[in-house]
């Protein structure tokens, strides 16, 4: 018993230690989440300033593996305000770090079933940037018409429970 209220203090401690920098709206909307993975990002100097100060856009971005690495491509981290000539592109590919077997399980199942790896969100922990990426399947018009219905629905449930 002691053992798992040690593992849940951990946890609650890892949630203190994170701070949520970015979170992909569109791809919740766009995709259904099957499975979702923790990488780290290689990053460069004014980047990880740029990221701290909040300046990052994930919409339209995507991840795709080439030659046993994944890159993120097409995410938007701002220029350093405060940087000098040596600052980063703003829409440079940057190289995630994930575990070789890792690496491996998600070809396979994005070559084998068409699915999509996506970033979700963006995200602090224990001063390091961390994405959490999304092995995504995309939505067909029907799908997103019918998960807007199914919100409007507990909007509306939760407006009358607050009511009384």
């Amino acid at each position: 018993m002691a053992k798992a209220s040690t593992t849940k203090q951990k946890e609650e401690a890892q949630q203190e230690n994170s701070k949520v920098v970015s979170v992909n709206r569109q791809a919740y909307h766009d995709y259904t989440v099957e499975r979702t993975i923790e990488a780290g990002i290689s990053l460069v100097g004014t980047e990880i300033k740029s990221i701290r100060d909040g300046k990052v856009n994930l919409r339209g971005s995507y991840a795709i593996i080439r030659n046993g690495e994944v890159w993120l491509e097409n995410a938007h981290i701002a220029v350093y305000e405060h940087g000098n000539r040596y600052n980063h592109e703003p829409l440079r590919k940057r190289k995630l770090l994930l575990h070789k077997r890792e690496i491996e399980q998600l070809g396979q199942r994005v070559a084998t079933k068409g699915l999509t790896l996506v970033p979700l969100k963006l995200y602090m922990k224990r001063g390091r940037a961390k994405l959490e990426l999304g092995l995504c399947k995309g939505k067909k018009l029907f799908d997103k018409r019918q998960s807007m219905a199914e919100r409007d629905v507990r909007r509306d449930i939760e407006r009358i429970v607050r009511g009384r």
